[in-house]
């Protein structure tokens, strides 16, 4: 284009940009005119809702063009606390060996001073093919049931600026053998110091959300796309934007490399056959490598903190984890011994149900025990409205009991013969194993005495109780029946 056809269009869209702001500032006057020339009233009316309609337009234009916040890393217990409940755990017989091993990692990874980066991704990105062009000399073991690595393998790695790296090859997520080996993988993550994220396309829900896992413990992240020689300059970068968009505020970089790694194709041959040929491709990882030597530069005791926090964050869910277990257990047992204590008090009862004042000692116990195990405070008020509330409940469902007790007990050879004794214990053993297992459920969920929701649960586990279960309960009666009758005389 000429320099004077320029000039001519320049000018050409700098009147019609002028014409445009004289019709906008006409047509604002007359429309100015035209509300002066309205009653007060009305102006008013119309000023407040072209006011609220501003306002709106504001809102929405700051909320779609407002700068994204920093994602805040999830929260951690100091090392003390997470300690001192370990070691409870233990008092308590838990099987703490992990979490304490633990511990024992993060110091000595510390003490080593060395930087540990992680390859993650799901199976068949390249992560082995990754680790072979970082260090040529580490030997990758394979196994063909979808996935290579079966567990984490630590090799070394030189960067550019001649520092050396830890990487750590862990077992692709989606992979066989499920989520033991998914488990393993994210636990080795969290004790890296920064992170590369392995992707061969587009990510798919599950590799976003994994992506948006591992943002929240703040890591350095690098999102790798692999195999990009498969592709066009223009697919690949179109690709690569789609990437940045999805990322955004998640990985520090993305970058585009080729791992290499063996392929086949067939070569065809001069009689017109072909034949199947495997070749190594030669790995492009430049970018990658300048990506790992800007993230890692501040050094390991810089990124140690972060690296310290994800490892503490990802403890305490395992011990909150194995805390719930542990707690299920205990009032599992709880639940048994009280139902025990109710089928030997209520050997002699006539009926399930009416004699409840005779059982609400140990229903007070009952619920006395649970809600210490479950670290709920409740005052003797509380229990008592529960029972209260509890005997409503067994008395409106009386029928429902006897005959869940009497079809159960059917079931199993010889207890179904011993009579109306034996219903009404095995009756009582439902109904304290239903109240003690749908309060221990209400204590763990809301963390309070709620009345309602454990008389709900109640009820729920009285209609439908379940074969094993009964089966148990049914075993349970029986062993206290027979302890009951006394030994046959020689």
């Amino acid at each position: 284009m000429s320099r004077r056809l320029r000039w001519i269009i320049s000018a050409l869209a700098m009147a019609a940009l002028l014409w445009l702001l004289f019709a906008a500032a006409e047509r604002a006057l007359a429309l100015a005119q035209r509300f002066l020339a309205l009653p007060a009233w009305l102006q008013w009316t119309l000023g407040a809702a072209l006011s609220v309609f501003a306002i709106a337009g504001l809102a929405v234009l700051w909320w779609l063009l407002r700068p994204r916040r920093k994602r805040r890393p999830v929260s951690a217990p100091d090392r003390g606390s997470l300690e001192q409940r370990i070691d409870q755990l233990r008092e308590r017989g838990a099987p703490t060996g992990t979490l304490s091993a633990e511990l024992g990692e993060l110091d000595r990874r510390r003490a080593s001073a060395r930087i540990y980066v992680a390859l993650f991704g799901e199976i068949s990105t390249g992560k082995s093919s990754l680790i072979r062009a970082l260090d040529p000399h580490a030997r990758i073991t394979t196994d063909a049931r979808g996935g290579t690595t079966r567990a984490v393998a630590h090799y070394d790695s030189l960067l550019p600026d001649g520092r050396t790296l830890v990487l750590a090859d862990v077992p692709g997520s989606r992979e066989s053998g499920g989520e033991t080996h998914e488990a393993l993988a994210r636990e080795e993550v969290l004790r890296a110091h920064a992170v590369v994220y392995l992707c061969a396309g587009d990510l798919n829900r599950s590799q976003a959300g994994e992506l948006r896992w591992l943002a929240d413990f703040g890591k350095p992240l690098v999102l790798a796309l692999n195999k990009v020689d498969q592709w066009t300059p223009v697919e690949r970068d179109q690709l690569l934007k789609r990437l940045r968009e999805q990322s955004r505020g998640i990985a520090a970089t993305v970058v585009a490399i080729s791992a290499g790694g063996s392929e086949r194709y067939q070569r065809p041959l001069t009689d017109g056959r072909s034949e199947s040929v495997e070749r190594q491709r030669k790995p492009a990882i430049d970018p990658l490598l300048q990506a790992l030597e800007r993230i890692t530069a501040p050094g390991a005791a810089a990124l140690e903190g972060l690296r310290e926090h994800a490892v503490l964050a990802g403890l305490h869910e395992r011990t909150g984890t194995l805390e719930a277990q542990t707690r299920a257990a205990d009032a599992e047992r709880i639940v048994r011994k009280y139902a025990r204590r109710a089928i030997v008090g209520a050997m002699a009862a006539v009926a399930p149900g009416s004699d409840l004042l005779i059982q609400g000692v140990l229903a007070a116990g009952l619920t006395r025990d649970l809600a210490q195990l479950y670290g709920v405070r409740a005052t003797e008020v509380q229990i008592e409205d529960f029972i209260r509330q509890a005997k409503l409940t067994l008395r409106t469902g009386s029928s429902i009991v006897l005959a869940v007790a009497g079809n159960a007990l059917k079931a199993f050879p010889g207890l179904g013969t011993l009579g109306g004794g034996v219903l009404h214990a095995f009756a009582y053993a439902l109904i304290f194993d239903s109240m003690g297992r749908a309060l221990a459920a209400s204590l763990a969920e809301r963390h309070t005495l709620d009345q309602d929701d454990a008389g709900a649960r109640l009820k729920e586990l009285l209609a439908d109780p379940g074969s094993n279960r009964l089966r148990q309960l049914a075993t349970l009666t029986m062993e206290a029946w027979r302890e009951r009758e006394p030994p046959p005389s020689s």
